[in-house]
């Protein structure tokens, strides 16, 4: 067997130690699999071994050392696997290796100087592991070097001046993330070859050095660094990189360089993608040949001292994805020409000196996830087409600016949108209810407006807020008792409003330090922490004088009802010949009189013992009716109305029971009008009070019909 490739087979379990008796292997490819456990020692054995890729695994342990007895390896890739230890300085006896890859790991420990014996390596990656120290200097002794990745390692120290001399091959650098120092050395223009600079994340310092050789450049990054002066020719390099003309990325954020932002940035490769610059002390205009970027896809130009007018000309890069250019000290309007940016994602233009109104032609950008316009001189009413924008789901920042007039309607369009934060306005009118269709919604912040009215109730919807900051309004009304359910709510601010009536004490509000009411004079109860004064009596008995206002209205109808029924049976039963006298027990009064507790009572609190029969509509139960001192074999028929075809099924019966003729069974009194008016006045009751119950009482003595809501009688 010359060759065993299982990439990408999903092969699980450990690499068995039996994989020493192939002697004659020479490629062994087990990458994109699911071993692990140790490497075996035995693949050592496998001394004609030119290829042994291993990465994408979660193999353990060490890496072995007679590795080094294959002396024909060529590639060794370990990479992306669960490797802890050092790295066996033996590897640099493996004459033959030219591509060693170990990233993404756990190996710690100093990278062993005898690897600058390896005179045939191309590619040495290491990066995402815990090495310390300093990068051998035997490495520069490697003229064949094409790729150096140390990136997010612990190493430290310097690089050597003549760097760009002894590595004229190098093809990539990547040692961002460490803990180098000192200056970029000069002679890094040299490597002419170099088409990526990822030194990011140290501590160098001292001015960047011109790059004009390096024409294959496509990612430079040199962010979060000391460098630079807070002078004017600090971004003067930038110059150099006009002839790389497949430069993709330039990233110089984070740093202490100063001065303005060079015109040549206009001239740039048109390939160019990210432009960062955001985070360092560079003022004056944005550079009119910015519009010339059309490629680009993300611009940050955020905290500096830029001024001016953000250029119309903007509207020119429609690749933009992101575009940061908040902390900086902007004039003027938002062009009308961002609305050409259909494919922008991102926008922060806060922090700015920006004013006139919030162009509508933002709601064009119809890919816009999220839009921060904050701390700004920014008024007039916010526009239905930027509410409209169905797309914003992470983040909506209008805060802190001179926004007016009420908001629009149309917020419950934005049903993905987790942030919302309109406060520091003079924002109007009620709360639309629509924003109660926000469902995802985590915080909601509103403070500092002119906000009137109630707490619409559509937000008892908003089960997943963590936040809400309703404060320094004109809000009134009671507090709703919803938010006790609001599981994750850990923030609640209603403070100076006009609140009234009594503060709820479960879910948030049993928690003092996670809410806030001061400055609302006429909050009562809550728990004992707030010290707000106790209820009184009347406050108590509002509540239910409300209630009795909707409840007299209705009983007043269904007593006048039940009046003139009664009126109709005597009247009727005065002139009947046929039907015998109707003892008084049967009389409506006396039907009437039969309560929800008599019936409880009757059917020994409606037990399946009693039970006689049961229907899609409801059930029938036995009992025994104690009426006017006299026990009566009743069967009560219980009838769920909330059911669908419930109603009907209720009309149909009293009518088949007013026809129905038995020797043991009297007819039913109850005519159709009346049944027909104590439904009415039943669903009424129902729709005020809550649920609703209908209740046939058949009898061999004791017959009638009543209607009992069990939460009245």
């Amino acid at each position: 067997m010359l060759e065993t490739d299982r990439d990408s087979k999903g092969s699980p379990g450990s690499l068995s130690p039996h994989i020493g008796n192939l002697s004659f292997l020479r490629v062994l490819d087990l990458k994109n699999n699911s071993f692990r456990n140790e490497i075996p020692q035995e693949i050592g054995y496998l001394f004609r071994l030119r290829i042994l890729w291993l990465s994408n695994n979660t193999f353990g342990g060490q890496i072995p050392d007679n590795i080094s007895h294959c002396v024909n390896l060529e590639s060794l890739s370990l990479g992306s696997n669960e490797l802890v230890g050092k790295v066996p300085g033996k590897l640099g006896s493996l004459s033959k290796l030219q591509i060693l890859v170990v990233h993404l790991n756990s190996l710690s420990g100093e990278i062993p100087s005898s690897l600058g014996n390896l005179s045939s390596l191309q590619v040495l990656s290491a990066a995402r592991n815990q090495f310390v120290g300093q990068i051998p200097e035997t490495l520069g002794e490697i003229k064949r070097m094409r790729i150096i990745a140390f990136g997010i390692n612990k190493l430290s120290g310097s690089f050597p001046s003549d760097l760009g001399f002894t590595l004229p091959n190098l093809e990539l650098l990547n040692v961002a993330d460490n803990q180098f120092a000192g200056p970029i050395p000069a002679s890094i223009s040299n490597t002419s070859n170099l088409m990526t600079l990822a030194i990011g994340g140290n501590g160098f310092s001292g001015k960047v050095p011109s790059l004009e050789n390096l024409h294959k450049l496509r990612e430079v990054s040199i962010s979060q660094h000391p460098l630079g002066n807070g002078e004017k020719d600090d971004l003067e390099f930038v110059n150099s990189l006009v002839n790389a003309s497949r430069l993709e990325l330039l990233q110089i954020s984070d740093t202490n360089c100063g001065g303005m932002l060079p015109e040549a940035v206009g001239n740039l490769s048109t390939r160019l993608r990210k432009l960062s610059v955001g985070n360092n002390q560079l003022f004056g205009n944005i550079p009119s040949g910015l519009r010339n970027l059309v490629n680009l896809e993300l611009l940050d130009l955020g905290d500096n001292q830029f001024t001016g007018r953000i250029p119309e000309s903007i509207g020119y890069l429609q690749k933009l994805q992101g575009s940061g250019l908040n902390g900086n000290k902007f004039l003027g309007e938002i062009p009308s020409s961002i609305g050409n940016l259909a494919s922008l994602t991102i926008l922060d233009f806060s922090a700015n000196l920006l004013e006139g109104s919030i162009p509508s032609s933002l709601g064009k950008c119809q890919n816009l996830i999220s839009l921060n316009l904050s701390n700004n001189n920014l008024s007039g009413t916010i526009p239905t087409e930027v509410i409209g924008l169905s797309s914003l789901s992470i983040y909506l920042d209008l805060s802190q600016n001179q926004l007016n007039g009420p908001l629009p309607s149309n917020f419950g369009i934005l049903k993905n949108l987790g942030f919302i934060d309109i406060s520091e306005n003079k924002l109007s009118g009620e709360i639309p209810s629509s924003i109660g269709s926000c469902i995802l919604l985590v915080q909601l912040i509103m403070n500092g407006n002119f906000f009137q009215g109630n707490i619409p109730s559509s937000f008892s919807s908003l089960r997943g807020i963590e936040k809400l900051d309703l404060s320094r309004n004109n809000l009134s009304g009671r507090i709703p008792k919803y938010f006790e359910n609001f599981l994750f709510l850990q923030k609640l601010n209603l403070s100076f409003n006009h609140f009234e009536g009594e503060v709820p004490i479960k879910g948030v509000f049993s928690n003092s330090s996670a809410i806030s009411l001061d400055g609302n004079d006429n909050l009562c109860g809550g728990i004992s922490d707030l010290h707000l004064s106790t209820c009184s009596i009347k406050e108590s008995k509002q509540s239910r004088a409300r209630s009795l206002k909707l409840i007299i209205p209705v009983i007043t109808i269904i007593l006048l009802v039940t009046g003139m029924s009664c009126l109709i049976i005597t009247s009727r039963r005065s002139k009947s010949k046929r039907e015998p006298a109707t003892p008084p027990s049967a009389s409506l009064a006396s039907v009437l009189r039969v309560s929800y507790e008599n019936m409880f009572k009757a059917t020994d609190g409606f037990s399946l013992e009693n039970l006689i029969a049961a229907g899609s509509f409801g059930s029938v139960y036995k009992g025994v009716l104690n009426h006017d001192d006299h026990e009566t074999l009743v069967a009560v028929k219980v009838l769920n109305l909330q059911h669908r075809g419930a109603s009907k099924s209720f009309m149909a019966e009293c009518q088949a029971l007013r026809s129905v003729r038995h020797r043991n069974l009297v007819k039913l009194l109850l005519d159709e009008m009346t049944i027909y008016f104590n439904m009415f006045c039943a669903i009424m009751l129902y729709r005020i009070l809550g649920n609703l119950y209908g209740c046939f009482i058949i009898t061999f003595k004791i017959h009638g019909f009543c209607i009992i809501n069990p939460q009245i009688f």
